[in-house]
């Protein structure tokens, strides 16, 4: 999709504690911080003509609002093979290491200990950024999205890994924190739909994971120590493609954007918030009226494909657009929704002064 400054967005990634994100274009890669809106960094001249010192680039990844940052080559312009990562250092402003593959990246994460690369069969985790060296690698099932999640916080019990399993509908569960060369624990499987997982969330302390099937309609959030269910969540009755699932730092919230520009928001701690359905009372209707509807939404006005997440007051979130479009939204426990800002954050044009 075109932003509404000409150029096209590739793809779109909020770092570790979604206090900013990466916009991969076909003029260059830009960070911005997320509130308040603004670019941190640019690396390319603006021109969809001419492209950075990087090329284009499909994926980049921040390692939390460090200097280091992971980029794949892809998209009309690349400089560099997408079978690649790159670790590029914007204090030295150079490339200061690259793990080379024998099939594409189709997603990359950075904690600050580890370097995980996604290709479509396989998981490989390395140490990561002193003394990188690769500690193993894990088996999947076709994974072209790339889905496979870690949780952010330095301090959980566990340092998880969670990524598509081998059977389908089921995902895996790695513990990070105990693996040596060589060496990681066995992984844990959840069968968590009866059709493809098309995306999924791990909440900051590693201790929950949201799920969702390709057929779009339910969010299902798993305990990840006891493995079993912990709430069914509806975001509709109509099949849609989920892009993107987040939850609030302290995880009371959940939050997901799909293909038809609606964000969905739902209350994870006081799910009474969480709307029923008015035909609980007629059985026949089974789990559709059993699951829980979103205590808020709202439709971005392009409505386009947007990734999501919490804003620094747990009752905002923001939504970021392939249009090239920044929104902000606050919502209230009785389910009122009220834009609280509407910004252009991307607006390349050809006398842009990189």
């Amino acid at each position: 999709m075109t932003s509404r400054g000409g150029a096209k967005v590739l793809s779109l990634k909020f770092n570790q504690d979604r206090s900013c994100f990466t916009c991969c274009t076909d003029a260059g890669v830009r960070i911005h911080n997320v509130e308040p809106l603004t670019e941190k960094a640019h690396y390319g001249n603006g021109m969809i003509t001419d492209t950075s010192e990087m090329g284009t680039v499909i994926h980049c990844e921040m390692l939390h609002r460090t200097n280091l940052i992971a980029v794949v080559g892809g998209g009309p312009r690349p400089k560099f093979a997408d079978n690649t990562v790159l670790i590029y250092d914007d204090v030295l402003k150079k490339f200061v290491l690259d793990y080379t593959f024998t099939q594409p990246v189709v997603a990359v994460h950075l904690k600050r200990d580890r370097l995980i690369a996604v290709l479509r069969r396989q998981i490989h985790v390395f140490s990561f950024p002193n003394n990188s060296r690769k500690l193993f690698t894990l088996e999947t099932r076709d994974n072209p999205k790339g889905l496979c999640q870690i949780n952010s916080l330095i301090s959980s019990e566990k340092q998880l890994l969670v990524c598509l399993g081998h059977k389908l509908g089921s995902i895996q569960l790695v513990d990070l924190s105990v693996t040596e060369l060589g060496i990681s624990s066995a992984p844990q499987t959840i069968s968590a739909h009866q059709g493809e997982v098309a995306c999924l969330a791990l909440n900051s302390q590693g201790t929950l994971v949201a799920t969702a099937s390709d057929k779009g309609t339910l969010i299902r959030v798993w305990d990840t120590v006891k493995r079993t269910l912990l709430v069914e969540l509806r975001r509709g009755s109509d099949p849609a493609t989920l892009y993107c699932i987040n939850f609030s730092p302290d995880s009371e919230f959940l939050c997901c954007s799909s293909d038809k520009g609606t964000i969905h928001i739902f209350a994870l701690k006081e799910t009474h918030l969480n709307r029923r359905s008015s035909l609980k009372k007629m059985s026949f209707l089974g789990n559709y009226i059993e699951s829980q509807w979103a205590l808020a939404n709202f439709t971005v006005p392009p409505e386009c494909a947007c990734i999501c997440a919490f804003g620094s007051n747990k009752s905002s979130v923001v939504a970021i657009c392939m249009d090239g479009t920044f929104h902000k939204y606050v919502f209230t426990p009785a389910g009122n929704c009220n834009r609280e800002s509407f910004d252009v954050y991307l607006d390349v044009c050809e006398d842009d002064d990189f």
